[in-house]
């Protein structure tokens, strides 16, 4: 096990959130066309995305990072870092198929894909650390509430 590296632990936050800021910039001004948009019940008001994936952004770069700091879980480790950027991947461009391209179906079945590989993520983070794996749970629960969201919007509009 590698010793703690606030450098590198900050490294793996900071990507992630960089990746939802990106994405967030790319996808053009959410909160107008949000609101403008049919939607499900129970969907939350806009000012509450931003604060809930700023807060899962930094657990998943946290959980990265408890992973990457196991030298010790061999491949194990390199799998679940793997699915990790590939989750990272399409979380990025879920946004911006919804909100830039307002392509419905499509940001409803990457959102489908999506709570897939989160939880395929927690899976493989927890052959390699318990930790990071329950830390991310919250974050598989949101996508299923997501996916619930992109559904509906789609649907309905």
């Amino acid at each position: 096990m590698k010793k703690f590296s606030l450098t590198d632990m900050l490294i793996f936050v900071v990507s992630a959130e960089l990746t939802g800021a990106v994405s967030a910039l790319l996808s053009g001004s959410f909160r107008p066309f949000y609101e403008s948009v049919e939607n499900p019940p129970f969907a939350p008001p806009a000012f509450l995305f931003p604060v809930v994936w700023t807060i899962l952004y930094a657990l998943m770069g946290f959980g990265a990072y408890l992973v990457y700091r196991n030298e010790d879980a061999g491949s194990d480790r390199t799998l679940a870092l793997g699915i990790y950027v590939i989750q990272l991947a399409v979380n990025f461009s879920w946004s911006i198929i919804f909100f830039r391209f307002r392509a419905f179906a499509a940001a409803a079945l990457t959102a489908i894909v999506l709570t897939i590989l989160s939880g395929a993520m927690v899976w493989a983070f927890r052959k390699v650390s318990k930790l990071a794996a329950g830390i991310n749970i919250p974050y598989v629960i949101w996508l299923i509430f997501a996916s619930y969201l992109s559904v509906g919007v789609w649907l309905l509009n």
